[in-house]
């Protein structure tokens, strides 16, 4: 994560509405379902905003391990306990798949900020390719620099969702975690259909029924008033 010191003015009160967005309750429920997911040794962290982006940022956060209070002090140096940095993201997205289908195919294991980011980004990439809209898409440092969880919340929400919807077989925990996006209804007409439609008006433009030139008079003759 980014060393990055206080807002001040203009920037804090942005980033004090930002935050107001985040939802304690969703976080709960995200973190159950991303280690319903993923399985294995992922513990769960303690409540907090914070707390859910370093667990997010490394999967390694328990109750008895305190939150990393020593940040960056340049973009290319990580604490030496995150090494396993942002591999979560990447396991979540993954086992969406069957096996051997994954999208991230090697999960780096380095030290390297410019790599963990990019872990970060490989995840983006994947989401969309998923199903996940642009507009639900976080951006890398919302995550990174916790600039913005709650857009991060929305991303892992609609990457639920798509993963009910879908029933491939592929999601695991409770299925009322999310709510299942619409389907689409789609119909087919035959050609002879399609050139029935072309004659018909349609409600919106009006109707021609009952037209009838009956009682009016021509261009320029003068109209008789009773």
């Amino acid at each position: 994560m980014a060393n990055r010191g206080p807002s001040y003015g203009l920037s804090r009160e942005v980033q004090e509405k930002i935050d107001q967005k985040y939802n304690p309750d969703l976080e709960q429920r995200l973190v159950d379902w991303i280690i319903a997911q993923c399985g294995g040794n992922l513990e769960k962290p303690q409540p907090g905003k914070q707390n859910f982006q370093t667990w997010l940022m490394d999967g390694t956060v328990s109750g008895g391990l305190q939150v990393r209070k020593q940040f960056l002090h340049d973009a290319t140096h990580l604490c030496a306990d995150s090494f396993f940095l942002c591999q979560i993201l990447c396991r979540l997205i993954n086992s969406l798949y069957p096996r051997g289908k994954e999208p991230i195919k090697k999960i780096a294991e380095t030290q390297m900020a410019f790599k963990q980011m990019e872990k970060i980004s490989q995840f983006l990439q994947a989401a969309e390719a998923y199903g996940v809209t642009t507009t639900d898409i976080f951006q890398t440092v919302d995550l990174w620099e916790g600039k913005d969880m709650a857009a991060v919340q929305r991303t892992l929400m609609a990457l639920g969702s798509l993963a009910v919807t879908k029933e491939d077989g592929q999601y695991r925990g409770d299925r009322d975690w999310f709510h299942r996006k619409a389907q689409g209804y789609r119909r087919e007409f035959t050609e002879e259909q399609l050139r029935q439609g072309q004659s018909l008006i349609g409600l919106q433009m009006g109707s021609n029924r009952g037209a009838s030139q009956a009682g009016m008079t021509g261009y320029g003759m003068h109209r008789q008033i009773m």
